[in-house]
């Protein structure tokens, strides 16, 4: 989408005072006047951006200010992001420390960088700025934004999830939240995080490998994603793996996957594909696993019958604060499907498909661990019966204002170290195995 008149930046960073944000809207206008508009569209974004600052290098040497040089490539800079990206916001998007940016209004916005939510010294330079940016932003997605449509959800094609929602709905002016996917971390990588230690790795990989259905649980920001993206590097390379995303998230390296993504309605409401509809495909497309990013509504039924049907090894992620309110909310997810099932028979359906529940916590000083690792053991129609073989035991925050403690390990069920046998893998020695199920730690989930 071209840029809007009158997108001036004003003070757009609110930080530095080098007082050239007054002339943004000025400068804009002449760079316009004098491109031609119809050659921008035939080069690239990076040749397109190199153009513009040349020309503009022009104007401000033929007339005038005169301004240091640092000064010069900033008001460069301001007018081009103006021009071609996103204002103000182009250098919070260039910054890799940063994983989500909040916009709560023209006057406020927030960052996410290690965990931590901190204000950053940028503003817009008024109510109008921020909805041509909105406007812009959506347009890329053929989206658009107004009081008939004061909501917008969408994934844009550099892989953002972006949310808007404006006025009347939002009282504290338009909302734009921009969530940015980090890297795909690898496993070994997520130790060295302290994500999990090297025995639940061993205990993980064995169980992916021996085709267990997993789910991974969290809240929000706990890192759900990053470990499935994670997890699924364990997969072998010769199946065939289909992920069904409300947004495309996930970042597999193997060289057969299939990735379907969720589509909103269109202008007239029509057209909507949902992760159910991408669910009951994928079952047609001969899948040796299926990765769901997170189940969320009806189409966990749908889930927990491939899951028990022959799509054993398959992943999902659900919203959940622990192992026993993942269970609860799958069955709660999976009533929400127009098939009337009752409670009792989903309790059978969930005890058949799911093996093993991987929670997810973010802690208080913001880093994200595996705080437990549980064992689905009730059978048929049973009250859910966890078994606990990994946690993260936590102390006090320490004066460093970080949270330590130890992973501890815990014996494997008999049943679940035989089928890891028959698979051809060992149990790791850190956790063994029980030598009767009396033994076992068990939780009830009611």
């Amino acid at each position: 989408m071209g840029p809007g008149p009158g997108a001036g930046s004003g003070d757009a960073t609110g930080a530095g005072g080098d007082g050239t944000g007054h002339l943004v809207p000025a400068y804009r206008a002449k760079l316009l006047e004098e491109i031609d508009l119809a050659e921008m569209s035939t080069l690239s974004p990076a040749e397109r951006r190199v153009r513009l600052e040349r020309v503009l290098g022009h104007i401000i040497s033929r007339e005038g200010p005169v301004l240091a040089t640092q000064d010069r490539a900033l008001l460069i800079r301001r007018v081009v992001d103006e021009a071609l990206g996103l204002g103000v916001l182009e250098p919070l998007l260039e910054d890799a420390s940063i994983t989500e940016i909040m916009v709560n209004g023209p006057d406020q916005v927030f960052v996410e960088r290690s965990g931590r939510v901190e204000r950053v010294p940028v503003r817009f330079a008024s109510h109008e700025q921020l909805m041509q940016t909105i406007e812009r932003i959506v347009s890329t997605v053929n989206r658009r934004v107004d009081e008939s449509n004061p909501m917008v959800d969408a994934r844009l094609p550099t892989g953002e999830r972006v949310n808007v929602i404006i006025p009347p709905l939002s009282l504290t002016g338009a909302t734009l939240t921009i969530r940015r996917f980090p890297r795909a971390y690898k496993l070994d990588e997520l130790i060295q995080l302290d994500t999990l230690d090297e025995h639940m790795l061993l205990l993980l990989s064995s169980f992916i490998r021996s085709r267990f259905n997993v789910i991974v649980s969290g809240g929000t920001g706990s890192g759900k994603t990053t470990l499935l993206n994670a997890l699924s590097a364990l997969i072998p390379e010769s199946e065939r793996i289909i992920t069904v995303e409300d947004a495309a998230e996930l970042q597999l390296q193997q060289q057969h996957v299939i990735r379907l993504e969720t589509r909103p309605p269109n202008v007239e409401g029509r057209g909507r594909i949902t992760v159910r509809d991408l669910v009951r495909n994928s079952l047609r497309m001969r899948p040796d696993r299926i990765i769901v990013g997170e189940v969320r509504g009806g189409e966990t039924l749908d889930m927990l019958q491939a899951m028990s049907t022959g799509h054993d090894g398959s992943l999902a992620t659900v919203h959940a604060n622990s192992a026993e309110d993942a269970l609860m909310r799958l069955q709660t997810l999976a009533s929400m499907s127009e098939v009337e099932v009752p409670f009792a028979a989903l309790q059978d359906q969930i005890n058949s498909a799911v093996d093993v529940i991987v929670q997810l916590a973010r802690l208080a000083d913001g880093s994200r661990k595996i705080v437990e690792i549980c064992l689905l053991a009730s059978h048929g129609r049973e009250s859910f019966e966890i078994v606990p073989v990994s946690r993260f035991d936590a102390r006090p925050m320490s004066p460093d204002a970080r949270v330590h403690g130890t992973f501890t390990h815990l014996p494997l069920p008999r049943r679940t170290a035989a089928r890891l046998a028959m698979a051809g893998e060992a149990v790791p020695p850190a956790f063994g195995v029980a030598a009767a199920d009396a033994q076992l730690t068990t939780r009830q989930a009611v």
